[in-house]
């Protein structure tokens, strides 16, 4: 109950899934903050089950002066920010043939834009030393059929991790980045009809090379050490946290 205990978080996308999985890790280890989401349905019942410690943002990361207001709000709540989660991301799924410049811009402005801007509004709000943890995924090391422009958005992500912490070296702000793979999230509602989503996810352990899909807590867990001081010592460094579907799989 001590690794984060009493630091300020704020986790974009924390009402539900890979970032309120984040937020329960966090709040066990003592931290307090904000979740940030557009859902104000899944914020209240997300914030209620975290308790006191955080408080629910509702904003769009797309939003420049929506990101403004979320630090500017949490700082005076709490204090200046140690630990910046920027999770919020998804986008149009589909193939060069079938995506448009709309599409383009949408998935692009969820899943790179308003990281660079999350980091780039946090950065007045935050403590030096402070720990930025990106989120990226597998889709970036491997083509995937329908995946190519979130792929290539979050590689980029994974690059940020590397630009960010050589810009804020002065400051001892760390920026690293987990790559999730396949992890049971609200996002398979999707893509299939609600009856067809256990097949699914049945089918996605199969191809798992550690035999099951991942949790949100598996990300919340890694989460946990890259915002503590147990990660003093790495910097622009990515976590693959994929049950070896990036390294391993056929």
């Amino acid at each position: 109950m001590s690794k984060l205990n009493n630091k300020v978080a704020v986790i974009t996308g924390g009402n539900s899934g890979i970032g309120f999985g984040i937020a329960q890790e966090f709040e066990n280890e003592g931290a307090v903050g904000a979740i940030v989401g557009r859902n104000q349905e899944t914020l209240d019942s997300a914030v209620a089950q975290l308790g006191g410690n955080f408080i629910a943002i509702n904003a769009d990361v797309t939003n420049l002066a929506d990101l403004e207001r979320v630090f500017k709000e949490t700082s005076e709540k709490f204090g200046n920010v140690d630990v910046v989660v920027a999770n919020a991301g998804g986008g149009a799924i589909g193939t060069v043939s079938t995506l448009g410049e709309t599409d383009f811009d949408k998935t692009i402005d969820l899943n790179l834009k308003s990281v660079y801007f999350t980091v780039h509004n946090a950065l007045p709000y935050m403590n030096d030393g402070g720990s930025i943890i990106l989120i990226g995924s597998n889709a970036a090391h491997r083509a995937y059929p329908n995946f190519s422009l979130y792929g290539a958005a979050k590689a980029a992500v994974i690059h940020f991790a590397k630009g960010f912490s050589s810009d804020l070296l002065e400051r001892k702000i760390r920026a690293n980045v987990i790559t999730p793979g396949t992890t049971d999230t609200p996002a398979f509602e999707k893509f299939v009809p609600s009856e067809q989503i256990e097949g699914l996810k049945k089918h996605f352990a199969s191809e798992m090379p550690i035999g099951r899909i991942g949790q949100p807590s598996d990300i919340g867990k890694t989460a946990v050490f890259l915002a503590s001081d147990d990660s003093s010592f790495m910097i622009g460094a990515e976590l693959l946290v994929d049950g070896g579907m990036t390294y391993l799989a056929k």
